[in-house]
């Protein structure tokens, strides 16, 4: 989704009443029930957030020059330096070592590279379009979110074709835009 993202794609910047950051708080934590805890930290109650609206319907949730999460059409889904701050709030998947460069790439995770050795999916079923954070055998930070084709159990059966189709990766428009 981001592999050709730049600042021109950004068509209006505006900040966010303390009501809309209110209700995305609460959207957020809807959707990942694990983030509650530390959603105060991340978005404090007198932060000043800015929405960038951009090309393909994207909006970009901002604070303190750094993307927290980002929407396409009605899903929150986190940038990937909010992962790495808060791990544990997320549904993890773990791709072998051969897939690592791929991923990195930006290419969508088959199911071969979640079901080999080195990789690790959840024993519980997670179902279909679930936004998921990618790690990789052996390294401790998470390499891209995307969400899932198929359902784990599906993963593990089929085995064959896309198993994540990726949105953003470490390195894409949307990390050094963070990072800039």
């Amino acid at each position: 989704m981001f592999k050709k993202f730049s600042k021109d794609d950004i068509h209006t910047k505006s900040n966010l009443k303390s009501s809309v950051q209110r209700g995305l708080k609460t959207k957020f934590v809807d959707q990942y029930p694990k983030i509650e805890p530390a959603i105060n930290e991340i978005v404090p109650k007198k932060s000043n957030v800015s929405l960038y609206k951009c090309e393909d319907k994207i909006q970009l949730y901002i604070l303190d020059e750094h993307v927290l999460f980002y929407q396409k059409f009605d899903e929150l889904l986190p940038s990937l330096k909010l992962v790495h701050k808060y791990p544990t709030c997320f549904p993890k998947v773990q791709v072998d070592r051969g897939a690592i460069k791929f991923v990195l790439s930006g290419a969508n995770v088959m199911c071969p590279g979640l079901t080999s050795p080195g990789a690790w999916l959840p024993e519980e079923s997670i179902p279909a379009g679930t936004t998921v954070t990618i790690y990789a055998e052996g390294k401790e930070n998470a390499l891209a979110v995307g969400k899932l084709a198929m359902s784990t159990d599906d993963i593990k059966s089929k085995n064959k074709g896309v198993g994540i189709e990726l949105i953003h990766n470490l390195g894409d428009e949307l990390w050094k835009f963070d990072n800039e």
